[in-house]
């Protein structure tokens, strides 16, 4: 006799069904599980057994075989415990109803009969109403960020027993409430409103001098550009950066889906309901390449996936391994990390603000110390640290700036300067521009335009084209700097309120080309 239940996986972002057939035989009692189980698939015939029993259930007598189709893929991580337990006691008449049509169940149980979260509910939720699916069952921990889909009865359960329960017509489970999308976004809006009116502690404030920085960063704030900057140290680069954060603009619903659906996917929403702020990023520059980039075992997400629609801060870039600087071109240039090992592949979203900051020497000197410069150890130290700068790299940042230490009349200045709410609103102005332009493209910004995007978008007028014909000439632009150029003309003229791109934008906007990009 054989039973069938039906469950779901991850790969990536994606959504795999999962059906757990179960047979019971006579036989010397055991439990065999087939299907290319991982170590925790495989560990989990002692935890439904133990669930069972201490739920009250007697667990039956015999060979119970469970067979996890397709058998092709890698059944990774503990979600297949519920469905297990429940196809047993089906099994064995303890489920006494027919178990409901198109449902789901998913969950990883405890000895005691309790029901843990499991990572990927949001995905795998909102795959199975794609597919038709109505119901699913899953930890009560997890009702949070299921909630978050329409169109589909979400279940959350705390123990084996209270599902049994359910499932024979006793003390109905509810369903979970939806999650209305615009209250989350008028709250947030209520928030900024009310933070409108205080200086924050990261506030650009308190940032003395660096006017040209913190212009850059408002740039690149209002129209997702990246940016590098080089100073001395102490000149205020991780402040800035720390900083950056408070200007950018508020998410939308796509983005509050995509970005909480990563931190799903990767187990780190712990009790969050959903991620309303845009992430921040800053991982060490000791971090491995399969940290920043992903992959592993189990093939995760890493920094670059997890600052999705947010910001990856990279301190002292030349320190990270030249691997994984290369690395980011495709996040850079695509928005997606395809990430290939020999279990699989799969694609992640990687659409960040890349801010990044570096010494100009590897010892942190002024580079216009000509005396130092002309030492023959300076010199070649030097040309090392910056070969690490690879071309292709700093062609894919579109803002470089001299971070240079404030003046003594900047420091002792003790006025405060335009505050990030102020700069803040700038920025949503220019980017409620950009979503206007871009409805029903599939983009949000000015630096995720396509060719023909840019060809309709970024119209030049005369001074403008003679200007731009000078540029290439004297800076030998590539065909993507030349493209990066139109596009942040394009924020700048956003930011100025402008219908087309003039001189002017287009002038400031060769100011970031930056001393090593060619």
């Amino acid at each position: 006799m054989i039973t069938k239940i039906l469950t779901a996986t991850t790969l990536g972002l994606q959504a795999q069904l999962i059906e757990c057939e179960i047979d019971l035989a006579p036989a010397l009692p055991g439990i065999v599980i087939v299907g290319l189980p991982d170590k925790a698939v495989s560990e989990s015939k002692e935890r439904i057994r133990a669930s069972i029993k201490q739920s009250g259930y007697e667990f039956p007598l015999g060979r119970v075989t469970i067979n996890l189709a397709p058998a092709d893929i890698t059944k990774v991580g503990s979600g297949f415990d519920l469905p297990i337990a429940i196809g047993i006691l089906a099994l064995t008449g303890f489920i006494k109803h027919k178990l409901p049509d198109k449902s789901l169940f998913l969950g990883e149980l405890s000895l005691d009969g309790q029901i843990r979260p499991v990572s990927g509910v949001l995905t795998i939720c909102l795959w199975a109403k794609k597919q038709g699916y109505t119901q699913i069952f899953l930890p009560k921990s997890n009702q949070l960020e299921a909630s978050l889909v329409s169109g589909l009865d979400t279940f959350g359960v705390e123990s084996l027993s209270e599902l049994v329960n359910h499932l024979n017509g006793i003390n109905l489970i509810p369903v979970i409430p939806k999650t209305d999308f615009s209250k989350i976004i008028n709250s947030e809006k209520q928030s900024q409103n009310i933070m409108d009116k205080k200086v924050l502690p990261n506030d650009f404030a308190y940032i003395r001098g660096q006017e040209m920085a913190k212009r850059a960063l408002e740039i690149a704030a209002s129209g997702g550009h990246n940016v590098m900057f080089i100073g001395q140290p102490g000149s205020g680069k991780t402040l800035l950066a720390r900083s950056y954060p408070t200007i950018l603009p508020q998410m939308t619903e796509a983005e509050i889906l995509e970005v909480t659906q990563i931190y799903s996917v990767a187990g780190l929403l712990n009790n969050q309901k959903v991620i309303t702020h845009r992430p921040f990023r800053a991982p060490h520059h000791t971090a491995s390449h399969i940290a920043l980039v992903g992959g592993g075992s189990k093939l995760r997400p890493g920094e670059i996936s997890m600052s999705h629609r947010g910001v990856l801060f990279l301190d002292e870039f030349p320190e990270f391994g030249r691997e994984t600087i290369e690395a980011l071109r495709q996040p850079l240039e695509d928005g997606w990390v395809t990430i290939s090992r020999a279990s699989g592949s799969v694609e992640y979203p990687s659409r960040f603000y890349l801010l990044a900051a570096a010494n100009p020497t590897p010892s942190g000197f002024d580079p216009d110390d000509q005396d130092a410069l002309n030492r023959p150890q300076n010199k070649a130290a030097i040309l090392r640290y910056q070969a690490k700068f690879s071309g292709p790299i700093l062609d894919r940042i579109d803002l470089h700036v001299d971070v240079n230490r404030p003046q003594k009349d900047e420091l002792q200045n003790k006025a405060l300067g335009t505050t990030s709410a102020e700069i803040a609103l700038r920025v949503q102005k220019a980017r409620d521009i950009q979503t206007k332009r871009f409805e029903g493209l599939g983009i949000q910004t000015n630096s995720e335009m396509n060719l023909a995007m840019i060809e309709k978008f970024c119209h030049l007028d005369k001074e403008s084209e003679k200007i731009l014909s000078m540029a290439i000439d004297k800076y030998k632009l590539s065909a993507r700097s030349y493209m990066r150029l139109l596009k942040l003309s394009r924020t700048i003229a956003d930011l100025a309120g402008s219908e087309n791109i003039k001189s002017n934008h287009l002038a400031e906007s060769l100011q970031y080309r930056g001393r090593w990009v060619t």
